[in-house]
């Protein structure tokens, strides 16, 4: 085989050319790709940074989101027991008035009765007093009409009279 042997010429002008671009480009373009390359790491660390920001703050939104959901917990809990309590508080009082209410009425209803009794046993009483005049008057008409009847009467009621 056959191995490529390089001129020295071509070696010579070719690292020369290569010299001068390097020389040029080091001179014209490279503070400017670097300063790009620069600007855009700039830019990469920024948005990381604002990435890293923005993961903290929903980090701590999330928290404060949860400390709320929490406290909103707590709240509707409280307000739930306290409407249970009034609840309770509320019947409690309705079974309280309707038993004093209650006691009101049989108490009036008992004392409407046993004023009736009374009005009712005194006009029993009339009448009863009213007939046992009748008949002891009609008795007595009866008795008195016989003279011997009427002195025997009047001995059985002394005999019966008790003198104090």
């Amino acid at each position: 085989m056959d191995l490529i042997k390089p001129e020295l010429g071509l070696i010579f002008w070719t690292a020369l050319t290569f010299f001068v671009l390097l020389f040029i480009l080091r001179k014209f373009a490279w503070k400017p790709i670097l300063g790009a390359v620069s600007d855009r790491e700039e830019g990469i660390r920024t948005a990381l940074a604002a990435a890293e920001d923005a993961k903290r703050e929903m980090e701590n939104l999330q928290a404060d989101n949860e400390r709320i959901l929490k406290e909103a917990r707590v709240e509707r809990e409280a307000m739930l027991k306290e409407a249970r309590e009034l609840k309770d508080k509320m019947i409690a009082d309705a079974k309280e008035e309707a038993q004093v209410q209650a006691g009101k009425m049989i108490e009036q209803a008992q004392a409407a009765i046993e004023s009736e009794k009374k009005s009712a046993m005194a006009e029993l009483k009339s009448h009863v007093a009213g007939l046992s005049v009748e008949i002891a008057e009609k008795v007595v008409r009866a008795e008195l009409s016989n003279k011997d009847k009427q002195l025997k009467l009047v001995e059985d009621m002394l005999g019966e009279a008790k003198l104090n």
